[in-house]
């Protein structure tokens, strides 16, 4: 198997709900099952970006919101097996129970002095008797487990960070496009779950009202989706009614990728929307799709899985807009201006968590990548001597991910602290 397919394969996974308060949960449900005994007290200590991402998104299947409704549900019906989905067999009652514990300040939340974007540590308590888990730098990444004052496990990160290394040499915007040129079709097969699993969520929310229902509103004015024209209004309207469903807390899970399952609808749907309503054939859509994908992680492994700026924006519509350019019959440089003109275009777009609103944004991107997309194909090609970007693509890229991961680290702190006070005064 190509390294480029294994890569997908590890980095596009199913993932039910928002995937911060389902890391938070899956954390506490690993405690939970170590302790093995009735959960009397949770104590979560957070980076800044998982609790901007965890506060205010619908938990699927609960109608309600919130890290501490997704840690206590974690706790009294949390399965680890399911990952990512790890709240997939809750009920009722538990949803009544973790409520109780809830209101009863059973659950306390902390931020945690961390240089790590992406830090949970779970720790579950029954009397003197307690389980943490600590997960970083990945959703479902568990480096730590405790009892008491014992270490259960550690995680050898020595070897990791040598793959990551090569991993991270062997991805660049040629490479990928090689990849998608010459790789055997039958090794995209398993895309089609992720055409299938986010096509059947966003239907969804196209047929029935989820928060802001930005992508059913999108859709009324459509007339025909075989025009251009309309074919890029429907992969905006398509992927924003995906996310409406999906921060609304629709109990449809959905294909994440790099940790996300936003970018993951992101990366594919709009793809899908325009290879369909082109009718570009099945073959054309899966190695699009690929193209999309591959674009996202490369991004991604510049500016790390959370970031003060929007991954579907800066990363995963960059990776839709190249799939746009492959579907529409574009050569590799005109998926390389693609690239620069989306750089250009909104590299700016902060994250202020997950929320319904994210459909605004997501829309907003989605225009921003066929919009590009076109351009591009048109031989447009933004200047070097503008901005960020650079004469060279992967330049351009690795000065795209210094501005998320480096530039605007005290943007999250101000992100935060407001929404942190908005929160106090309700």
């Amino acid at each position: 198997m190509n390294s480029f397919t294994q890569r997908m394969k590890e980095e596009i996974r199913p993932a039910l709900g928002c995937t911060e308060p389902s890391a938070v949960a899956l954390a506490v449900a690993k405690s939970a099952e170590i302790l093995n005994k009735p959960v009397e007290e949770i104590e979560l200590r957070v980076s800044e970006n998982i609790l901007k991402n965890a506060m205010s998104v619908g938990i699927p299947g609960t109608k309600l919101v919130g890290i501490e409704i997704a840690a206590a549900l974690g706790a009294l019906a949390g399965r680890c097996d399911y990952l990512l989905e790890v709240l997939r067999d809750i009920t009722s009652e538990d949803i009544e129970k973790a409520q109780k514990m809830v209101a009863d300040k059973y659950v306390k939340v902390y931020l945690e002095d961390t240089k790590e974007r992406l830090y949970i540590k779970a720790i579950c308590k029954n009397g003197e008797d307690s389980v943490s888990t600590t997960i970083k730098k990945s959703h479902t990444d568990i480096h730590y487990i405790c009892h008491n004052d014992e270490f259960l496990f550690v995680k050898d990160e020595t070897e990791e960070k040598k793959e990551i290394e090569k991993e991270e040499e062997a991805l660049s915007v040629n490479n990928i496009f090689h990849y998608i040129e010459t790789v055997d079709l039958q090794e995209l097969d398993f895309l089609q779950d992720t055409i299938a699993m986010n096509l059947c969520i966003a239907n969804e929310g196209l047929k029935n009202f989820y928060g802001m229902s930005v992508g059913k509103y999108l859709f009324q004015n459509i007339q025909d989706t075989k025009s251009k024209k309309d074919a890029f209004a429907y992969a905006a309207a398509l992927t924003a009614a995906a996310v409406d469903a999906r921060m609304a807390g629709c109990t449809l899970p959905v294909m994440a990728t790099t940790g996300s399952g936003n970018q993951g609808l992101t990366a594919s749907l709009p793809v899908i929307a325009v290879g369909t309503a082109m009718q570009n054939t099945e073959e054309q859509i899966l190695r699009a799709v690929a193209l999309s994908e591959l674009i996202t992680i490369h991004i991604k492994t510049y500016i790390g899985k959370l970031s003060s700026l929007c991954g579907c924006a800066i990363a995963a519509s960059i990776g839709a807009s190249c799939g746009v350019v492959y579907l529409l019959g574009g050569s590799f440089h005109n998926i390389v201006y693609a690239v620069k003109n989306m750089i250009a275009d909104i590299s700016g777009l902060i994250c202020d968590g997950a929320k319904p609103g994210c459909a605004l944004k997501i829309a907003t991107s989605v225009s921003a990548a066929t919009q590009c997309a076109l351009l591009a194909v048109n031989n447009m090609e933004v200047s070097h001597m503008d901005g960020i970007v650079a004469d060279c693509v992967e330049q351009s890229i690795c000065n795209l991910g210094n501005l998320g991961s480096q530039g605007m680290r005290e943007t999250d702190h101000v992100i935060l602290d407001m929404m942190l006070q908005k929160n106090s005064n309700q």
